[in-house]
């Protein structure tokens, strides 16, 4: 059953050759089985589960489903679901529950949802260390980084506990952690999907993904997920594509620029670079033309993008104070420890160190020096794009610089964490939307490879990115669970 894609999964539950609580028994006895030594998950739906598949079957039963009515899926715990436990992997939202579904919850319709995967804390970190319910553990190498934030989704999916997951991605948070786990994690645009009911780190950045085996069936997903939402004022009134009439295999005769700039980024493992090379030998012998761009700006991103991003944070956590929102310290005596104990007690070492950095780029003095001249900086990345794409259909570049990496390598040195988002953070600046496409493996650990599109044009990366993984010939070692 694992191997079934999203659309098989849908004609052998509408042909009744599998029932919906056979496949939610199945993936719940896989969680089961190895969320102790992943911990992947942070929250299992046990309560409600049953309930909601066997409503599910009755719609199938009826004639009345749609795309995703049955079908089993994850969620990232920063996606508000109604009744269901949702922390932002935070002691901050430990007990709290949402009287409300998230919109990407909603569109999911009657899809069964396993339960909330485990993220870094307020989606900050590129490793899923940083969790108030400890580090995911990559089902390659139970030794090393699932990658962040969104490590638990990535990891359900790459294990088969869950053959679709929804996460986010700030900087990278869907991209990196695909690649580190031989899934596929994709970014569409900014505001391609509702970000209504997803807990906010960084709103200008903040873009819903998601994970799956297969190109395919990102595309597939994507067309129920994507539109506009009167809920959230930064989802355009764009056309939704079918996206799966896209998947021709036919990309003879199209164009991708290779930026320079990516290629000289520091420390970029050679092996790395080599199945790169590979992946762009094969997708050569389908008929795409290569070219190198510029994109002048790249090694501004992460500079500006650690000042606007802890900026955005410093504001959005300011809710968290143990009246409006989150936890209150029961150690709290007075108004000013009610404030201070909750935020000492409630947030971790990560999400500390964003609001003080954020704190000070938007203080008397540093504003302008920093936070204002990140935006000019922004707004440069984005011309950058912008201008790449009047000469070619995407672009092509690895997802990181090395290997998924040991647990508490980085974890002491915030800026060596901070450079694995090298290669992904630039888009989010500039909203284009990206992939990260299993590449092959070094040394056992999978290496991912990256395409992105303009704005709004999520059909021709899928179509590239659908071509590449089905022309894509290498080993994939067992997993470690």
């Amino acid at each position: 059953m694992n191997n079934f894609s999203l659309k098989e999964l849908r004609e052998n539950l509408d042909n009744k050759i599998i029932s919906v609580r056979e496949v939610t028994d199945y993936y719940l006895k896989r969680i089961e089985d190895t969320n102790e030594d992943l911990n992947s998950f942070i929250t299992v739906s046990s309560e409600h589960i049953y309930h909601v598949a066997d409503h599910a079957q009755r719609e199938i039963d009826n004639g009345n489903q749609s795309a995703l009515t049955g079908i089993p899926y994850a969620a990232k715990d920063l996606f508000c679901t109604r009744g269901v436990r949702t922390t932002a992997g935070s002691k901050m939202l430990n007990e709290y529950v949402p009287p409300y579904n998230a919109t990407v919850i909603k569109k999911m319709g009657d899809a069964v949802l396993l339960g909330k995967t485990n993220m870094d804390e307020f989606a900050m970190g590129s490793s899923n260390e940083y969790s108030a319910f400890g580090p995911v553990k990559n089902p390659y190498d139970l030794s090393r980084v699932a990658g962040g934030s969104s490590g638990g989704s990535a990891a359900a999916v790459a294990s088969g506990q869950a053959p679709f997951a929804l996460g986010t991605d700030t900087g990278g948070s869907v991209r990196l952690p695909a690649g580190f786990t031989n899934t596929v994690g994709f970014k569409p645009t900014y505001g391609r999907i509702s970000r209504y009911g997803t807990v906010a780190m960084a709103s200008s950045l903040d873009t819903v993904g998601m994970f799956s085996r297969t190109v395919e069936d990102a595309a597939y997903a994507l067309a129920s997920l994507a539109g506009v939402d009167a809920l959230d004022a930064t989802t355009p009134d764009v056309s939704v594509d079918n996206y799966l009439t896209e998947l021709t295999g036919d990309i003879s005769g199209m164009k991708i620029g290779l930026p320079k700039e990516y290629f000289a980024l520091e420390g970029l493992d050679p092996g790395v670079k080599k199945i790169f090379d590979t992946a762009v030998d094969r997708l050569s012998a389908a008929g795409v033309h290569f070219v190198e761009v510029s994109l002048p700006h790249t090694k501004y991103a992460m500079p500006a993008y650690y000042i606007l991003s802890p900026s955005e944070v410093s504001s959005n956590m300011a809710r968290y104070d143990g009246i409006q929102f989150g936890r209150r310290s029961k150690n709290a005596k007075t108004l000013d420890e009610v404030f201070t104990l909750t935020r000492e007690e409630g947030f971790g070492v990560e999400v500390k160190r964003r609001i003080l950095i954020g704190s000070f780029c938007l203080s008397s003095g540093s504003y302008d020096a920093y936070y204002k001249k990140a935006q000019q900086v922004r707004t440069l990345i984005k011309e950058d794009f912008d201008e790449v794409f009047r000469s070619v259909d995407l672009l092509m570049t690895p997802i990181a610089a090395s290997v998924p990496f040991r647990i508490g390598d980085r974890d002491q040195d915030p800026l060596a964490m901070y450079l694995t988002d090298a290669f992904t953070c630039p888009m989010n600046f500039s909203g284009v939307p990206a992939i990260s496409v299993p590449g092959g493996f070094l040394e056992g650990l999978p290496v991912g490879v990256q395409f992105i599109g303009n704005q709004f044009d999520e059909k021709t990366v899928l179509k590239v990115a659908d071509a590449f993984q089905k022309i894509s010939d290498f080993e994939i070692p067992p997993l470690k669970i």
